[in-house]
């Protein structure tokens, strides 16, 4: 080693010694587990037997004769697009209502945040109570009301999935209202007193100077919560488990029900090796369709 290289290190040795942490938890939980997955996708195994080597056996099972699998990727675009048409339009409505001069509006900004810092499971758990077809609150406020005459069912066939896209949109908005508040703090107050003087109103000022200034800020939104309505499933699990019949399976569900199967499934052994392989192509539908909005809407914004 040279004197140079030797002067190098010890001069940035505490800056090695800080960024060690994070390079070890890298290789542990993120470059270990990759390269764990993308080998087993060429073997069978369940943790109990010895692996054995099948080549492309898992992927010709999965294009080939896995319709469950195929059916929760249709059910995961209907869920990302019935969160995304409601969640992204009503989080900028009420960032632009929560970014101007109403009263106590820093209240009403942590109560529509206040979701987003809620465990999942617990948030699930309470609207599955709140869904109960028996005694939930949603069904008494209704028969109550008049609005209906007999119980809902929330989590059959017909209404699971609606059931499954309002928890979800009712614990987004308030993030993706908070990068919403943060763009448009970043538009000088100049432009909305010039649009004024010029005689624009409020919904000229909004389509005009706002939205196309909000420009990069929307586009980071829309990509966060493509990838983040592709990938959830923890909801889906505690209010439906992906049932009844498959209504509300979802990818990554599906993927984890592959590695940790519960006790009602026909195969109540792990699929390592085939979960694997269900794993990469998830992920790989998940970066097409990521990387498709990221061609297109840099199209749009350049």
């Amino acid at each position: 080693m040279s004197d140079k290289v030797k002067r190098l290190l010890k001069q940035n040795f505490s800056t090695y010694l800080m960024v060690l942490p994070c390079v070890v938890l890298l290789i542990v939980f993120v470059i270990y587990p990759l390269c764990w997955v993308l080998r087993y996708v060429f073997f069978t195994y369940d943790g109990l037997r010895p692996e054995k080597y099948i080549g492309f056996g898992n992927f010709v099972r999965l294009f080939t004769r896995d319709h469950d699998y195929w059916k929760s990727v249709y059910n995961t675009f209907v869920y990302a697009a019935g969160k995304l048409i409601i969640t992204v339009p009503l989080s900028f409505l009420l960032a632009v209502l929560l970014n101007s001069g109403i009263r106590m509006k820093n209240l009403f900004r942590a109560i529509i945040f206040m979701p987003t810092i809620i465990s999942t499971a617990v948030m699930s758990l309470v609207f599955y109570f709140m869904f109960n077809s028996y005694n939930g609150i949603v069904n008494q406020v209704l028969l109550r009301t008049s609005i209906i005459s007999s119980p809902i069912n929330w989590f059959g066939m017909d209404l699971a999935m609606v059931t499954a896209i309002i928890v979800a949109i009712w614990g987004a908005v308030g993030n993706y209202m908070i990068y919403f508040l943060a763009g448009l703090q970043t538009i000088p107050e100049e432009m909305y007193e010039v649009a004024k003087i010029d005689g624009a109103n409020r919904m000229q000022i909004l389509f005009f100077i706002v939205i196309p200034l909000m420009g990069p800020v929307m586009q980071m939104v829309l990509m966060l919560s493509i990838i983040v309505a592709l990938k959830g499933f923890q909801s889906i699990m505690v209010l439906t488990g992906g049932g009844p019949a498959g209504a509300t399976d979802v990818m990554y569900l599906y993927v984890y029900r592959s590695f940790f199967p519960s006790q009602g499934e026909v195969l109540f052994a792990p699929q390592y090796g085939y979960g694997s392989a269900v794993a990469v192509v998830t992920a790989a539908i998940t970066g097409f369709i990521t990387m498709l909005y990221l061609k297109f809407s840099n199209k749009r914004i350049n």
